[in-house]
């Protein structure tokens, strides 16, 4: 993980500061993971972009892009600093920067750092100026989650009860695991045979271990799946689902 008084070494002069704008220097449009949340397992690594556009009437000389978790950049807790630490900016007096990042669970996070996270942004320009957005944009950082179905017995008679049981978990990046996730409204839904929508049956909530069970009464032919809405901390899910026969 990464600390609070790593981070500041991120952010190059004066970035330490708070928000400043010197001159004419401006930054807009800025966009991280193509507007998604930042999804990760337990340890692969994973590349995104910060893109911004930066304006100054004497050019662009110079970007950059932390991600950051806490209150402020001073006090963060995790971050994870651009690749070269410098942004990628063409050239002119309205430009498109571009920060990469590649983020390792096994390093920059543990499951404090799980939710909502903020990206700060500078630029500097060619006269000097230079503009620092310690909040520029907030965006989560997510936990990988996966779900399980299993409805038996199959086929079934019509009218019997069907249990269909299966699992919520996601990845704990203390561990480097995956463990349940507990206490949680899933969905259960049914999609009859030929038709094209699901609907919900009930709403199911995981126990202690992040197992899911529940009976139905069998009534035709069709596909049952478990289905996860997801919060700011967890990646909403949707098994394929589990096809029933009905006799």
């Amino acid at each position: 993980m990464v600390t609070g008084a790593l981070a500041l070494t991120a952010l190059s002069a004066p970035a330490a500061q708070a928000d400043e704008t010197v001159g004419n220097t401006k930054i807009s449009n800025v966009v991280v993971n193509g507007g998604k949340a930042v999804i990760l397992g337990t340890s692969a690594k994973k590349t995104i972009t910060v893109k911004f556009t930066a304006t100054d009437s004497s050019g662009i000389y110079y970007g950059t892009s932390t991600l950051w978790y806490g209150k402020s950049p001073n006090t963060a807790t995790g971050a994870v600093m651009a690749k070269g630490e410098a942004a990628k900016c063409g050239k002119g007096t309205k430009v498109t920067c571009t920060a990469t990042f590649v983020i390792d669970p096994t390093y920059h996070l543990d499951n404090s750092l799980a939710g909502g996270w903020k990206t700060f942004v500078a630029a500097t320009a060619y006269d000097g100026n230079y503009v620092i957005k310690d909040h520029a944009k907030s965006f989560n950082m997510q936990r990988l989650s996966k779900i399980s179905i299993n409805a038996s017995p199959e086929p079934v008679k019509k009218g019997k009860d069907l249990t269909v049981t299966g699992s919520l978990t996601r990845a704990n990046w203390d561990t480097g695991k995956y463990a349940g996730y507990t206490n949680q409204p899933v969905k259960l839904q049914f999609r009859k045979k030929g038709g094209k929508t699901f609907t919900t049956v009930k709403t199911v909530k995981t126990d202690s271990k992040g197992n899911l069970k529940t009976t139905v009464k069998a009534s035709a032919d069709g596909t049952y799946r478990y289905s996860f809405a997801g919060n700011s901390t967890t990646p909403a899910i949707t098994n394929g689902g589990d096809f029933v026969d009905v006799k």
